[in-house]
Formats: C-alpha cells, sequence, structure tokens
C-alpha cells in the first residue's frame, strides 16, 4: 500500500521552495543501523491491532489500520510521534499480486496532521526523472534484519544505504519479470538491503539538502543476497494516478536527474507539498532483502481529510 497522508503549503504566483524533502537532523549514516531521532521525518508506520505491520495484505477495512508519525522506536516512549486513523485506501486498479506491478495505494487520514521537526513531507519523484545506475540512495524502516531475524529490542528505526542498479541488470536476476515501473538498488555483493516488514517503505535520494522519494519497497529474492538487489516501485510513473485520485491540494513533486547523489539535480514542478508513502501490497513476506536498517512507509501530512 503506498501511503499518502498530504499537507499542502500554499504560494500565491511563486513558490521559493516547498517545504518538501527537508530533514533537520538528518545524520546520513551509512550501512545498515540506528537512524538518528528525527533524520527520516517522513518515515511512518502502520499499525493493525497494536502491531506494526508491512502490509502483508491489504486490509478489508481501512478503520483497522493506525499510522504513525514521528516515530522513532517501536517499544519505546516516542515524545514527538502522533496516530491518526485511516478512513480510506485507494488500491491501483492494475495492482498485479503475482508479478507485484503497479504495487502502490493511497491511504487516506482522517485528520489533519501538523509539521513538526519530526514530522516532515518528502519531496515525490516527478515524471520523467532518472536514476542512473550507482546512484546512492537510502532505505529506512522497522523489518528484520535479516531472513527470519527480527529488529532487538527496542526495534529503533533503521537505515541504510544502498546503489541503484539498473533495470537490465535487475532483469537478468530475476529471469525478465522486471517492469518499467519497477525501480532496483542494492549492492553487487548483498549484505544490505530491504526485509520483512520494510515493504511500503521509502527509497529516497539526496539532491543538496532536499530529499526525493523515488521507490516504494516492494519485493526482492530473499535478504540482501548476492546479485538479487531489492525491487521498488517506482514513484515517477504514478504522478499522473496520483494527480487523478487528489483533486485539490495535490502532492509536489520533483524531477530527478543523477548520476551519484552528488552531482544529480532536480528541480520542481508544483507548488503543492505532500509526501507519500505505501506499506506494501506485497506480501509483508515477500522477500525484500534485509535493511540494516528497515523501511516501511512515507508520509506527506496533509490538511484535515485530503489524501
Amino acid at each position: 500500500i503506498w501511503m499518502q497522508l498530504s499537507a499542502t503549503v500554499t504560494c500565491n504566483s511563486v513558490c521559493s521552495a516547498p517545504e518538501c524533502g527537508i530533514a533537520p537532523f538528518s545524520t546520513r549514516i551509512v550501512g545498515g543501523q540506528d537512524a538518528a531521532v528525527g533524520a527520516w521525518p517522513w518515515q511512518a508506520s502502520l499499525h493493525k491491532d497494536r502491531h506494526h505491520i508491512c502490509g502483508a495484505l491489504i486490509p478489508t477495512a481501512a478503520f483497522q489500520i493506525t499510522v504513525y508519525l514521528g516515530r522513532h522506536s517501536q517499544q519505546s516512549f516516542n515524545p514527538n510521534e502522533v496516530f491518526r486513523r485511516v478512513s480510506r485506501i485507494i488500491n491501483h486498479p492494475n495492482y498485479n499480486p503475482a508479478t507485484q506491478d503497479n504495487d502502490i495505494a493511497l491511504l487516506q487520514l482522517a485528520s489533519t496532521v501538523q509539521f513538526t521537526n519530526y514530522i516532515k513531507p518528502v519531496c515525490l519523484a516527478a515524471e520523467g526523472s532518472v536514476y542512473s545506475a550507482g546512484t546512492n540512495s537510502y532505505i529506512t524502516g522497522w523489518g528484520t534484519v535479516g531472513s527470519g531475524v527480527p529488529l532487538p529490542l527496542p526495534q529503533t528505526l533503521q537505515e541504510v544505504s544502498v546503489p541503484i542498479v539498473s533495470n537490465r541488470v535487475c532483469n537478468r536476476a530475476y529471469l525478465g519479470s522486471i517492469t518499467n515501473n519497477m525501480l532496483c538498488a542494492g549492492l553487487n555483493e548483498g549484505g544490505k538491503d530491504s526485509c520483512q516488514g520494510d515493504s511500503g517503505g521509502p527509497l529516497v535520494t539526496e539532491n543538496d539538502t532536499r530529499w526525493i522519494q523515488g521507490g516504494i519497497v516492494s519485493f526482492g529474492e530473499g535478504c540482501a543476497l548476492a546479485k538479487f538487489p531489492g525491487v521498488y516501485t517506482r514513484v515517477s510513473n504514478y504522478q499522473t494516478w496520483i494527480n487523478q485520485q487528489i483533486s485539490t491540494n495535490q502532492p509536489g513533486f520533483s524531477v530527478f536527474m543523477g548520476g551519484d547523489s552528488n552531482t544529480a539535480n532536480t528541480h520542481l514542478v508544483s507548488l503543492w507539498v505532500r509526501v507519500t508513502s505505501r506499506c506494501g501490497t506485497a506480501l509483508c513476506s515477500h522477500t525484500s532483502s534485509s535493511l540494516k536498517g528497515t523501511v516501511n512507509m512515507m508520509f506527506s501530512p496533509q490538511p484535515s481529510g485530503e489524501y
């Protein structure tokens, strides 16, 4: 499921810098470890029956799902978090559970969320974005740290850096099942990746001081296996669909043109700010490798009752 909470910034004729993709406390730590408090302020956690979930299945009733924002640990006190109920779920009409193509959905929150230093929207990759092989990206979440190995208590949000892998190379690993709606990332030697419980979380890249979500954790073969990169839903392919579902206060998208994260550049194509995230329509056990940090959902805070 793609989770879209939304927040807007109203501009007159010109907006100098929409407030998306800004992480005041980001430390850019790499290698799969605890994230700093507030380092990824768009990270969200979906809960069902008081437990963090990864979207193992699409819930039949939206009211069963609670979204936590500003959360850092699953088992410790989180002074910066808020929670909201989900009032509506919009699944992509062409989602294919067999191939995981179009693995994305929108969640509407029941009430408004206020931005803080610990709750902020991420920028979304716009149509035309280019993710060249080797581009540095980050994934975050609370999933397992290996196949069948749960995240140790107190289950602190994890983060890891992985390079983008070309669809051509990725397709060889997955025997031709990678579509243009997918994006791959991981190390050829393995060891860093997302894993069970991370589905729906964000893959982001940085341009100067702004972060852009290019992928949503979808599936993979095992956890952090060599020659099997993780597979993500390619966010930029869904700009039109997202805007069709959101009639007002549409999200802000940024075109990402990259090589590596130090030379890539972007330009904003919308004055509206919103964030997004999805907690995988793919099975939670879908086997996206193991993020020594895990990912779970991205969000975009929003005014009352909007997507």
